[in-house]
């Protein structure tokens, strides 16, 4: 058993040492989150909203969606929850918006507001090391802190031969929409041609993530280099950030590092 004066202290060091101190159960923190990333405090997290309008990439109980539907929402903070036994981390659970339900449960122990870079260096850690599905869900929560640059260490993770299967997967689909945000930033997204025609387009776009690799990736490559159309060339990037392809990681490398 720690002795209080070791927990007190070591409740006072970074992120980590606070975690690894805390007794079994549950522990909490929270972080800002950057902007356009708002959540009704429950299932239901967004990114791109703006002026209430949040469809576009929602994430309900952990699965990812992208429609066009509004949602009740408010910004930040981001709030992690984590159950906790001895030295592992057994589950995670991130919610943006609202407040932590009240209770004297005992065993939860909240260590109040974190730095979005002592967050993001935590759960990018524990994206690396985690047990189970606690690795790929310690991802997510990393790419909505404000003011931190995360792409160079998804990147790692990706490329990480000894990073579990789903967390590499989960790193790649981050990297993905960072390489579609960079690609278009600065880029009008009204697209010149006709609803119906980007329609077309871009469902020969997803014809083509359904070929073999060899014929689909370098095609959906060229596409993002030379297509006219942002939002063709954002759907390309999506679909080669569900490909695993070691080209599509360097392509994601390249527009993000402006190459």
């Amino acid at each position: 058993m720690i002795a209080p004066l070791v927990l007190a202290l070591a409740l006072q060091g970074g992120l980590a040492d606070r975690v690894a101190a805390a007794p079994d159960g549950d522990v909490r923190f929270s972080f800002a989150t950057r902007p356009g990333v708002c959540g009704d405090g429950r299932s239901n997290i967004s990114l791109e909203c703006d002026d209430g309008n949040c469809g576009r990439h929602r994430i309900s109980s952990g699965r990812y969606d992208d429609d066009d539907r509004g949602c009740p929402c408010e910004p930040g903070p981001a709030r992690v929850a984590l159950r906790k036994r001895g030295a592992r981390i057994e589950r995670l659970r991130v919610y943006v918006g609202g407040a932590w339900r009240p209770g004297a449960d005992a065993r939860v122990t909240d260590l109040g507001a974190a730095s979005t870079a002592a967050a993001t260096r935590y759960l990018l850690d524990l994206a690396a090391r985690g047990e189970g599905d606690v690795g790929h869900e310690a991802v997510f929560p990393a790419v909505l802190a404000d003011s931190v640059t995360v792409w160079p260490d998804l990147l790692r993770l990706a490329r990480g031969a000894a990073v579990p299967h789903e967390t590499r997967r989960a790193a790649v689909f981050w990297l993905g929409q960072a390489a579609g945000q960079a690609a278009t930033r600065g880029l009008s997204d009204i697209v010149d041609d006709s609803s119906v025609d980007l329609e077309v387009k871009e469902t020969a776009v997803f014809a083509l993530s359904q070929e073999p690799r060899d014929e689909g990736v370098p095609a959906l490559i060229r596409i993002v280099k030379s297509n006219r159309s942002p939002g063709v060339r954002k759907k390309a990037l999506f679909w080669l950030g569900q490909s695993e392809d070691p080209r599509a990681l360097a392509l994601f490398e390249e527009i993000l590092t402006g190459r």
